[in-house]
């Protein structure tokens, strides 16, 4: 396994792939890295040298904001988005969707599990 941003990257898959691994990485910030790297796209990790992991180390720390310091960034987005109750905020404060979804019957992955609230059923003539 190669290591790159603190985080272990599989070996047996192509750099592109392997590269997204990494929080704060996707297909497109992949190929970009390995272009400016100057690494093959197709190029599986096991075959890369160790000149081209260092590459690709460089470019990442110096050009990406990846894993520990983007998570706590996106923390702090959230945290000043409460701070400031705003809408956004005060969904997030209140553990429902921020984007205009509704939320009479979806929504259940922020919402958690259904909590039943007794006596609702209307009474039958």
């Amino acid at each position: 396994m190669a290591r790159i941003a603190g985080v272990d990257i599989p070996d047996r898959k192509r750099g592109e792939i392997s590269l997204t691994y990494i929080f704060g990485i996707g297909r497109s910030s992949a190929k970009k890295i390995l272009e400016k790297a100057g690494v093959d796209l197709n190029k599986k990790v096991i075959d890369w040298t160790d000149d081209e992991s260092g590459a690709i180390r460089g470019v990442i720390a110096g050009e990406y904001k990846v894993e520990g310091a983007l998570k706590s960034e996106v923390q702090l987005s959230i945290k000043r988005l409460m701070d400031i109750a705003c809408y956004r905020g005060l969904r997030h404060r209140k553990g429902l969707p921020l984007r205009g979804q509704r939320t009479k019957n979806n929504s259940r992955t922020r919402k958690g599990k259904r909590k039943t609230i007794a006596n609702k059923k209307k009474a039958t003539k």
